[in-house]
């Protein structure tokens, strides 16, 4: 005959985990997530997709200026900010009309792209006056740790050397991250 009191007890004991047993597992799984959020770093993960836009954008524009330049002998004029210094990419067919950033530069782009963090971000375009040459700069979310930065990710030193306020990019760090016409260096 089947005992009956160590047939109850197999059920008991059978019927689900022990209030320790979650507690470790709810743990082990902490550390797990806590670890794993740790290495990937998803703040960071962002800032270095942003900056590849940023260096993506940039080359794509110094393509576009190259082309430009190829077709009319000079890079674009440029507007006139409040300032007096020029920021932004200019047609030179009409030169009342500027273009910002976001707008269509036919044929040499469909649209200047925009930064990122537009408008607390934005790119700074400056051409020299006989417009032989131009910088372009941008404010990398993680320049400090980027190597093709600036001055360790610290504001570009010929922003000074143009008269260009080292702030106009936004951001921490200001302009620390630039591209420029083959004869200078930004």
């Amino acid at each position: 005959m089947i005992n009956l009191k160590s047939l109850i007890l197999n059920l008991k004991s059978n019927k689900g985990f022990t209030l320790l047993e979650l507690v470790v597992v709810v743990a082990v799984l902490a550390i797990i997530s806590v670890t794993v959020l740790t290495v990937l770093n998803p703040i960071a993960q962002f800032q270095k997709a942003n900056d590849g836009k940023i260096k993506s954008d940039l080359a794509q524009i110094q393509r576009a200026m190259e082309s430009y330049y190829q077709d009319t002998g000079r890079y674009p004029n440029f507007a006139t900010g409040t300032d007096g210094k020029q920021y932004e990419i200019q047609t030179i067919a009409d030169p009342n009309v500027g273009n910002a950033w976001g707008d269509p530069w036919t044929p040499y782009m469909d649209f200047l792209p925009k930064s990122p963090g537009y408008p607390a971000r934005t790119y700074v375009y400056y051409s020299t006056d006989n417009g032989q040459s131009y910088y372009l700069y941008a404010n990398l979310e993680r320049g400090v740790y980027d190597s093709q930065a600036c001055n360790k990710g610290n504001a570009c030193e010929s922003l000074s050397s143009n008269g260009i306020p080292d702030n106009q990019c936004g951001g921490t760090g200001g302009c620390n991250y630039g591209v420029a016409s083959p004869n200078v260096n930004p």
